[in-house]
C-alpha cells in the first residue's frame, strides 16, 4: 500500500511462521525481525512501524511483574497521577547533595525520584554512596510525610554480574525499585526482569538510546515495537514520551504508545499508528512514564 503524501513509499505487512522463533526471547524475535533485512541493498531504506504478536506467542513471555494495580496499591496511591522527577544536575552531585535532593524532592510532595541515565558510578559518586545516601532521604521523607516513597536506582553496569550485584545491594538497603537503561539490550533487560519478579522488586526502563533508530521516518523502528517488545520483557515502567516538554513527539503517535502500554487489547487505530487488532493475552499493564522536560508550567497542557 503506498504511503499517504508520498509518492516512492509503501507499506509492506509480512506474515512469519511462529515455528521460525525461540519462545521467550527477545533476541531471536528481533535477530529475524530486524536482523540483516536493515542492511540489504535492494531497499533504501526500511522502517517497523507495527507488529501482530501472536496470542500463543505472548503466552511464552512474563510481561511485567508489577502492573499498574499493583503498583498503586503498594503505594496506597489512587485517582490520581504519580508525580515523579529527576535529579538534576544529573551530573557532578556528590552522594551527600544527591541524597539532599531525594529528600526534599519527596519531602516536597513527590511519589518518586530518580537516576538518571548515565548515572551509573563515576569517580564523583560511586554507586554505593548514591543507594545509601538515596535510602536515608527516602526513609527521612516517609517520616515526616507518611507517604510510600521511593527512588529509581539505576543498576545498568559494564557487565550482567555487576548489574545484579547492584540491584541485590539495593534490594538490602530497602530499596523498593530499580531501574536499567534501554542500551543494555534485550537479552540483559529481560534477565534483570526476571530477577526483579523473583525479589519482588519494581523495574523501571529508561529508553536511552531509542531515538538513535525510533526518530528517523523513514528508517529504523517506530518507538511503539519497542513499547510491545518491553512490556513483553517484563518491565514494569518505561519512558513513553509527552507531547510537551524538550523531546520530539506526535500527540497522536504518543497516545499510541500509551495504548500499547495500558490495554488488555489493541484494534486498529491507524492516526494512532496501530496498524493491527491484537489481544495482550494475560501480560500486565506496562505503566508509561511521561518524560522529557516537563515542569510545572507544563503540567494542564500534560494532563
Amino acid at each position: 500500500d503506498p504511503v499517504p503524501n508520498t509518492t516512492d513509499q509503501f507499506f509492506a505487512f509480512i506474515a512469519y511462521e511462529c515455528d521460525l522463533f525461540e519462545e521467550g526471547s527477545l533476541a531471536n524475535l528481533t535477530a529475524s525481525i530486524i536482523g540483516n533485512v536493515f542492511g540489504f541493498k535492494a531497499v533504501s531504506a526500511l522502517r517497523l512501524e507495527d507488529m501482530r504478536i501472536p496470542h500463543s506467542y505472548l503466552k511464552t513471555f512474563q510481561g511485567p511483574a508489577t502492573g499498574v494495580i499493583v503498583e498503586r496499591e503498594r503505594l496506597n496511591k489512587y485517582g490520581t497521577p504519580l508525580l515523579g522527577a529527576t535529579v538534576k544536575p544529573k551530573l557532578g552531585l556528590s552522594g551527600k547533595n544527591y541524597g539532599r535532593v531525594v529528600y526534599e524532592g519527596l519531602k516536597g510532595g513527590l511519589d518518586f525520584l530518580k537516576d538518571d541515565e548515565n548515572i551509573n558510578s563515576q569517580p564523583f559518586m560511586r554507586w554505593r554512596e548514591r543507594f545509601l545516601n538515596c535510602m536515608e532521604g527516602i526513609n527521612r521523607a516517609s517520616s515526616a510525610t507518611g507517604e510510600v516513597k521511593g527512588s529509581y536506582l539505576n543498576v545498568t553496569a559494564a557487565t550482567m554480574e555487576e548489574v545484579y550485584k547492584r540491584a541485590e545491594y539495593a534490594k538490602s538497603v530497602g530499596s523498593v525499585i530499580i531501574m536499567i537503561d534501554l542500551v543494555m539490550g534485550y537479552t540483559a533487560i529481560q534477565s534483570i526482569a526476571l530477577w526483579a519478579r523473583d525479589n519482588d522488586m519494581l523495574l523501571h526502563l529508561h529508553r536511552a538510546g531509542n531515538s538513535t533508530y525510533a526518530r528517523q521516518k523513514n528508517h529504523g523502528i517506530n518507538f511503539r515495537v519497542i513499547c510491545k517488545w518491553m512490556r513483553m520483557s517484563g518491565v514494569d515502567h518505561i519512558h513513553a514520551g509527552t507531547v510537551v516538554g524538550k523531546l520530539e513527539g506526535d500527540p497522536l503517535m504518543i497516545k499510541g504508545f500509551y495504548d500499547s502500554l495500558l490495554l488488555t487489547h489493541l484494534d486498529v487505530n491507524l492516526p494512532y499508528g496501530l496498524f493491527f487488532e491484537m489481544s495482550w493475552a494475560s501480560l500486565r499493564k506496562c505503566m508509561p512514564v511521561a518524560s522529557g522536560g516537563i515542569h510545572c508550567g507544563q503540567m494542564h497542557q500534560l494532563i
